[in-house]
């Protein structure tokens, strides 16, 4: 499951094998090596797609509705659409917040980040994104924890 994809890389990062400091991680760390996975989500319909999808689980989902409810979804969908595009090496311009600011003040605990992990994982799986491919995605969200999870 995701959400041990994303613990194990969180465990990684703790145990100090991995030299990227959290503060200084981007928001969208552009991956030449990943744009057949790009493909593989469809390309940036495909992205715009998840994201509909991701949005709508993020809402039916008791943890992760509260912060979302009176948030302006489509912008943060569209966000989220030009994030992963420039992650998976797509033709796109991430312009938004680094993911400290953005998730200021939010409270975000380790449930609620799991809970939106899974969310996006039951998307994906909507999607038929083969699990590989979603996994390279995860691997290079999983770092930005760090900088979302503020309440402990």
């Amino acid at each position: 499951m995701f959400v041990s994809t994303v613990a194990s890389a969180q465990n990684a990062m703790s145990a100090g094998q991995n030299n990227t400091s959290a503060d200084a991680y981007p928001a969208a760390p552009r991956d030449p090596a990943l744009k057949p996975v790009f493909k593989e989500f469809g390309g940036k319909p495909g992205l715009v797609a998840l994201m509909n999808d991701f949005m709508d689980n993020l809402m039916a989902d008791p943890v992760t509705k509260p912060y979302f409810e009176n948030a302006d979804r489509n912008h943060i969908k569209a966000e989220l659409v030009d994030q992963f595009c420039v992650i998976l090496d797509g033709p796109c311009t991430y312009t938004g917040k680094d993911m400290a600011a953005a998730h200021r003040g939010m409270n975000i605990d380790h449930a609620a980040f799991n809970a939106l992990v899974e969310d996006l994982q039951r998307a994906m799986s909507k999607r038929d994104i083969p699990f590989r491919a979603q996994n390279k995605l995860l691997a290079k969200l999983a770092p930005m924890h760090r900088q979302i999870i503020t309440k402990h």
